[in-house]
Order: C-alpha cells, then sequence, then structure tokens
C-alpha cells in the first residue's frame, strides 16, 4: 500500500502506471467522485492543449541559422540581399 511522504508526494504503484499509461513527467489529475478519488492521467497543460512549444513554430522566419545570426548582429539588412553560408 503507497504511503504519503512528508512533502505530499506518493508513489503510483506500477502496474497502476501501466495501466493508466503513465510516463515520467506526466500530469496526473486527482478527480473527486461519490466513493471517493479517482487518478486519471491528463493531457499537456496548455492553452490549447498539445505542444506546448506549437505557438513558437515559424517564429524564427525563413533562411538557416548562420543567415539569421547575420541579420541579428546587423551585418545585412533583413530581406535585403542573399546571403551565402561561408
Amino acid at each position: 500500500m503507497p504511503r504519503v511522504t512528508t512533502k505530499g508526494q506518493v508513489t503510483i504503484p506500477k502496474r497502476v502506471r501501466e495501466e493508466l499509461g503513465i510516463e515520467p513527467g506526466d500530469e496526473v489529475a486527482f478527480v473527486e467522485t461519490e466513493a471517493g478519488y479517482e487518478i486519471r492521467k491528463e493531457a499537456p497543460t496548455t492553452e490549447a492543449g498539445g505542444d506546448p512549444f506549437e505557438k513558437y513554430r515559424g517564429a524564427a522566419g525563413e533562411g538557416s541559422m548562420p543567415e539569421r545570426m547575420r541579420r541579428l548582429r546587423g551585418e545585412y539588412p533583413r530581406g535585403d540581399e542573399e546571403a551565402t553560408d561561408p
């Protein structure tokens, strides 16, 4: 039988983790029911759900990493000339 630590942590038994598909780093929820509480695997907590990095996809713009770094350093204006990697 699992016990609660002084930090309020409980080890979920291996059989339960396997049945629920719980992996290290996953989020779980304790849901109150008439009979007590249920533990459920939850989806990642992001505003829209899913991949938390999805909102950043494409933010870097076009070009290779060396081209973007040269633009950031001001070595040539954004979009004016074609850059070639050394």
